[in-house]
């Protein structure tokens, strides 16, 4: 998804909306993702992500805000980077190289996945994050065993990766996956089969999907792809007979709604506490919920 589909739509209750800011008299719910400038169709210029104003595209200050204009940034602040889905590019390699040496090993598996042994083992409160092992509520997240679920996650990970981390820029990206990815482990450890072993970057993926319908909708394109294939991922997820952690998925989206949401709509003026304090607040969470399910563990 090198752009996101469908095109701005005129939003309801145009009387309430601003005017572009070089057609006053146009009424418009879209913005410049770089000034963030009201801009009516007549100004719109694609960008990679969003739209940008002609001033922005030819690298002047124009009229507003000049400093925001001169500094060009992404919808929610960051730094527009050379390469747009760096990031991506590096999970993905991580992914795969923690998938070729797991091939290879026949003990590493064992040492990565969520709860406790692989194949899965009965419980033993030694074992796993009850046991002391909170690193394997990370390293299950690039972790997997079978060719067809690495294809399928490194697949929607490429599609939802690169426009969201060109949308947010490289830090903020991180920031949401991991967040996305450790609320989906938290999840699944405290109410998944302590007998299991979880793995997989579902529960980043997930966040990914829910971060990008929120990004959709502060853009004003058409929701209704990302919602289609989001239900049909979740048909999938409660599907009986595939083997899938639903906890990690549900986690996971709720991870990545929440950050998402703070990431694109966070006030301007505080757009950097708003963001990285909400998903601090998450990763609270995902530490009350791993500290209780161990206790109860244990």
């Amino acid at each position: 998804m090198d752009q996101a589909p469908g095109s701005p739509q005129e939003p309801q209750g145009a009387q309430e909306l601003p005017g572009c800011y070089r057609h006053p008299d146009r009424q418009t719910g879209v913005r410049c993702v770089r000034c963030e400038r009201p801009i009516c169709p007549e100004c719109m210029i694609d960008a990679s992500v969003g739209f940008q104003c002609p001033e922005c595209v030819r690298g002047g200050s124009g009229a507003g805000p000049a400093p925001s204009a001169s500094r060009p940034r992404t919808v929610a602040g960051g730094t527009i980077a050379a390469d747009p889905r760096l990031m991506t590019k590096i999970l993905i390699g991580i992914n795969v190289a923690v998938f070729l040496a797991v091939q290879v090993s026949d003990t590493l598996l064992d040492r990565l996945v969520l709860v406790g042994a692989w194949p899965p083992a009965p419980f033993a409160p030694d074992q796993g994050v009850a046991g002391g092992e909170w690193y394997r509520l990370v390293t299950t997240m690039f972790t997997h065993n079978e060719v067809w679920h690495i294809a399928f996650n490194m697949l929607s990970l490429w599609w939802l990766g690169g426009p969201l981390e060109a949308a947010l820029g490289r830090a903020r990206y991180l920031a949401l996956y991991f967040v996305s990815g450790l609320a989906g482990s938290a999840v699944a450890y405290a109410f998944g089969n302590p007998s299991g072993a979880t793995l997989g970057a579902s529960g980043a993926i997930f966040g990914l999907f829910g971060a990008t319908a929120i990004l959709m909708r502060r853009l004003n394109y058409d929701l209704r792809p990302i919602i289609a294939l989001l239900v049909i991922n979740l048909l999938f997820t409660f599907a009986p007979g595939f083997n899938i952690s639903w906890q990690a998925h549900i986690g996971g989206l709720a991870g990545g709604l929440i950050a998402g949401y703070a990431m694109v709509h966070a006030p301007r003026e505080r757009r950097a506490l708003v963001q990285y304090g909400t998903c601090a607040l998450v990763l609270l969470a995902v530490l009350a919920t791993v500290v209780i399910r161990t206790i109860q563990l244990t």
